[in-house]
């Protein structure tokens, strides 16, 4: 059974918030959230919290133990872009854009992923 949890409308460009998902993908949550606390990345603080919270949903509504789970699927999308825009010479605009995320991120329990000798 997966567990999910979203975070979206993140205020973080996708490309910046992938990085530290590649980190993190695949693993156990004790391994997950070890390299999320030491990482520099500020996208690192939102997805332990996202992490947090699907082991949290997990446990309160599914009774399954956060010991035994894993990162099955860990994805950023891009939210809406919200447009400003700075001045530049001879009177023109160029544009700003401030870019959002929406991150999905599923659990799933070690034991389920385990091959059947």
């Amino acid at each position: 059974m997966k567990v999910f949890a979203r975070a979206r409308h993140i205020h973080m460009s996708p490309r910046k918030v992938r990085l530290v998902a590649d980190l993190v993908r695949g693993l156990d949550v004790a391994s997950a959230r070890r390299q999320l606390q030491f990482s520099k990345k500020t996208a690192s603080e939102v997805i332990l919290k996202l992490l947090n919270s699907a082991v949290a949903n997990a446990e309160h509504n599914f009774q399954i133990s956060g010991d035994g789970l894993r990162i099955a699927l860990l994805m950023v999308d891009g939210g809406p872009t919200m447009y400003r825009y700075r001045p530049r010479a001879f009177g023109r605009s160029a544009p700003i854009r401030k870019r959002t995320s929406h991150i999905t991120l599923a659990l799933e329990s070690n034991e389920q992923t385990k091959p059947q000798a």
